[in-house]
């Protein structure tokens, strides 16, 4: 995917502090700046890979698709991350994304378009009135911000994978938390390791949310290093953590109260992305 220039000068300028090293907030989910504190580190150019990857997984590589609702969903999901943002009022059964993400723009010297600031729930109020205000001045300004802020968005991502462990190793089991924790970083010995922890955390969590749970059974990255069988290393590591991806997503998908099958194809081979060297 080719980039027009002005997005690859704001990635390259985003990801200059590359390599990163963030530690864990205080609390779980998405937070604006974590503190450095792993010893994992991004390089400059598999950081700009990485982003260009999740913005394809996620949105096509497109400028239309930085701003989207889905069909069936109650927020809309806005930049490379599709990043979810609820309405006012809206019911928040998986944990928000957005706002997070508006507070660490803002940290970093970026304008937010007007009306909007980090505490601001989404202005539209359901996926009709969101496609209706598909080329309103609000969404356009909207959509410049977030094809200006690529690589920032990139390292936002990069941070909240940094964060994961600590979050991770508290919620487990103590008997859990040494195998965990030696996955994890198996898988960050190799590009596409390191890619599948970052997209995969982005993608669906840390799993230590109570409300991200059907059945009392959850799907992030926790239930994924959970269930990775054996201790394998390199290449067969990113195979098991595919494989264990495409386990915890098929008892979500079994599990789930409302009808969640059309997902599997593309979340399957999401999947099967992590276990493909680069």
């Amino acid at each position: 995917m080719t980039l027009p220039s002005h997005i690859r000068i704001g990635l390259l300028i985003g990801l200059s502090l590359c390599c990163l090293q963030c530690v864990a907030p205080s609390r779980p989910g998405p937070q604006a700046s974590p503190a450095p504190q792993t010893s994992i580190q991004v390089s400059q150019v598999d950081a700009e890979r990485i982003g260009k990857k999740i913005w394809q997984n996620e949105a096509a590589g497109t400028i239309s698709g930085l701003t989207s609702w889905n069909k069936n969903e109650a927020f809309s999901s806005m930049g490379i991350g599709h990043f979810i943002w609820y309405p006012a009022g809206g019911r928040q059964t998986y944990e928000e994304s957005f706002r997070p993400l508006m507070g660490f723009l803002v940290s970093r010297g970026v304008p937010l378009p007007t009306g909007l600031n980090p505490r601001s729930p989404c202005p539209w109020p359901n996926r009709s009135a969101f496609i209706n205000a598909s080329d309103s001045p609000k969404m356009r300004a909207l959509r410049q911000m977030l094809s200006q802020t690529v690589g920032l968005q990139t390292e936002f991502i990069i941070n909240r994978m940094h964060a994961a462990l600590p979050i991770i190793l508290r919620a487990a089991s103590p008997a859990d938390q040494q195998r965990i924790e030696a996955n994890f970083y198996a898988m960050s010995e190799t590009t596409n390791g390191l890619y599948a922890l970052i997209d995969y955390v982005n993608f669906k969590g840390e799993g230590v949310n109570p409300k991200e749970r059907y059945k009392g059974q959850g799907w992030g990255m926790l239930q994924v290093l959970q269930g990775m069988q054996g201790r394998p290393i390199d290449q067969a590591a990113t195979r098991e953590y595919a494989a264990s991806a495409k386990r915890v997503l098929g008892r979500r998908i079994a599990n789930a109260p409302k009808k969640e099958s059309q997902w599997r194809a593309g979340w399957f081979k999401r999947c099967d992305s992590y276990a493909q060297p680069w």
